[in-house]
């Protein structure tokens, strides 16, 4: 099981005959596991060719039985079918790919059936705000905690490797929690659960941050552990 699905698990629970969709699947490790749970069905949705080749391969060689559809998210619904999963699942740094968190939640609902339920869990939109690991280990609030135009960044190095990228230009997206509450609202969903997390499952800070002692493959900040969310975790449910 994944690292993150580790995590989540007991949140998360069992999947016991449902049809579950992981959106913004990439190469697959979360769908593998998710599908590990005993949903009915399990499907990954990505824009990307070449991550489903490896998500793909991955089920392959765990003999999961997954379905795998290359799509953007924002045409999902149109895609898939409307209502007709009983979960959606997202994972950490996905949202910061998606302009407008409105139109996200709009496909979620529309891929739910009627008491079905969203889980995510996300990287803080104050992590994501802040700036890149400094030598001094402060943490520094540089880059927007709302939603804007986006942020162009250029990442040569990146967790697939030195160069992997073709091409290093990227805009991330931020989302208030504010926000996000406020648009799976809008979109007919009722917030459950809302938790804020003190880990989170890569080392975004360099020398400011240690592994953590209580979950393995999560780390903490180094010192002050309670002085900002690392990651946070929503449920939602469709009436």
């Amino acid at each position: 099981m994944s690292t993150e699905l580790r995590y989540d698990l007991p949140k998360l629970g069992g999947l016991d005959g449902l049809d579950i969709v992981h959106l913004q699947c990439h190469i697959g490790t979360d769908t593998v596991s998710l599908s590990r749970l005993g949903p009915r069905s399990t499907w990954g949705l990505d824009f990307s060719a070449a991550a489903l080749r490896a998500a793909r391969e991955l089920a392959v060689r765990a003999r999961a039985d997954i379905a795998f559809v290359e799509a953007d998210v924002y045409h999902a619904v149109r895609t898939l079918g409307a209502e007709r999963f009983d979960l959606v699942y997202t994972g950490i740094g996905a949202l910061c790919w998606i302009p407008s968190i409105r139109r996200w939640a709009d496909v979620v609902a529309g891929l739910l059936r009627p008491g079905g339920r969203l889980f995510m869990r996300e990287g803080h939109p104050v992590l994501w705000s802040l700036c890149d690991p400094r030598p001094d280990r402060l943490l520094v609030v540089e880059y927007p905690y709302f939603e804007t135009d986006g942020i162009l960044f250029v990442e040569h190095d990146t967790y697939a490797g030195t160069g992997a990228v073709a091409s290093p230009r990227i805009i991330h997206f931020n989302h208030g929690l504010g926000e996000i509450f406020t648009a799976l609202t809008d979109a007919g969903l009722t917030v459950t659960t809302l938790e804020e997390h003190r880990e989170v499952p890569w080392n975004p800070l360099g020398e400011a941050m240690i592994p953590s002692p209580d979950f393995d493959g999560e780390f903490i900040l180094a010192k002050d552990r309670d002085r900002i969310p690392l990651t946070y975790t929503v449920q939602a449910v469709k009436g």
